[in-house]
């Protein structure tokens, strides 16, 4: 309870999506969801009707696409009351990509983005402006088990950053009877199932997305240049007031993340992994900044190369993760 008594809530939306029967195809990425639903029950006092899964399974009935995401992250934060420190958590795990700013003064920039079962993208502004409209006193945490996941909320602080020396997984390698397999999508991948989707020859993304997924688009796609500044500086100035936006990425935004296949074993999403097996090391609460650091530490033990960060407020870097007791 809050100090007025009120319950906090905590709720979750998780998001595992494998690509079945497609050229993309992952293994673990839905595992790694079921994975965080046990722990936020078993140690987190989540409820099971305050947990939403969404996963790319066929026999799923509801699918991970970006209208399906964004609706259940919408249900999330309607159900978010203020002053009562609800916790509000938004588990990702599958395809992360790059793709080129539509911020007219950043010509040469590179923007973050989820890639929906869908590929109806969602952007590092999409996130941006779900955290600008929490519940004053409430946190969103994100954990992206993705590629370049670093950065996904726009604007946010960093408080654990880039790694000074990077180095990318290759695509796909074998390693003592484990199957490594990128999470990243290149921007070229993307744009060209999106060009067979719509039959027009054009490399502008926003154009495909648009004729695609209309209103569904994502808001960087939707708004003209110059009124996405206006929105950005808007969003700008009400962040300096209130940030309740917590990034734990699973790799830098120019790195990739692994995807694990343990022969007849459970595939996993290596920082996934590396949460859940540090979360059971060590059963006293962890600050998000203690999280994110041992979870670099058993991921270099296992010999990956990726370097998870921790984008979020000063205050929230030293917030106990998930308001843990």
């Amino acid at each position: 309870m809050d100090p007025q008594g009120m319950v906090k809530k905590r709720l979750a939306v998780l998001v595992g999506c494998n690509y079945p029967h497609t050229r993309n195809e992952l293994h673990g990425c839905i595992n790694d969801v079921l994975a965080m639903k046990e722990t936020l029950l078993t140690r987190f006092g989540f409820k099971q009707e305050d947990i939403e899964v969404l996963t790319d399974e066929t026999e799923a009935k509801v699918k991970p696409t970006g209208a399906n995401i964004k609706a259940a992250l919408r249900r999330m934060m309607d159900k978010a009351q203020p002053g009562t420190g609800d916790v509000l958590l938004f588990h990702y795990s599958g395809h992360g990509t790059r793709i080129p700013s539509v911020k007219p003064a950043h010509p040469f920039k590179q923007d973050e983005a989820i890639v929906p079962c869908d590929f109806n993208l969602i952007t590092d502004v999409d996130f941006r402006e779900l955290v600008n409209q929490l519940p004053k006193g409430t946190s969103f945490t994100m954990i992206s088990d993705s590629c370049h996941s670093g950065g996904l909320i726009d604007k946010e602080k960093e408080q654990i950053g880039p790694f000074s020396v990077s180095s990318n997984i290759s695509p796909a390698m074998e390693t003592t009877n484990k199957i490594i397999t990128s999470r990243a999508l290149p921007f070229k991948a993307v744009l060209d199932h999106l060009i067979s989707l719509t039959g027009i020859s054009t490399s502008d993304i926003g154009t495909h997305l648009l004729e695609l997924f209309g209103g569904d688009a994502g808001l960087k796609f939707r708004l003209p240049a110059m009124d996405l500044m206006d929105l950005l500086e808007t969003m700008t100035a009400r962040e300096r007031h209130v940030d309740s936006g917590i990034l734990l990425s699973g790799c830098q935004a120019d790195e990739t993340s692994a995807d694990v296949g343990v022969g007849n074993g459970k595939a996993y999403g290596a920082f996934s992994h590396a949460i859940q097996t540090v979360l059971k090391e060590n059963g006293a609460a962890l600050k998000n900044k203690q999280l994110v650091m041992m979870a670099r530490d058993v991921l270099e033990r296992l010999g990956f190369h990726q370097h998870p960060c921790l984008y979020c407020s000063d205050q929230n870097a030293d917030a106990t993760f998930l308001s843990q007791h």
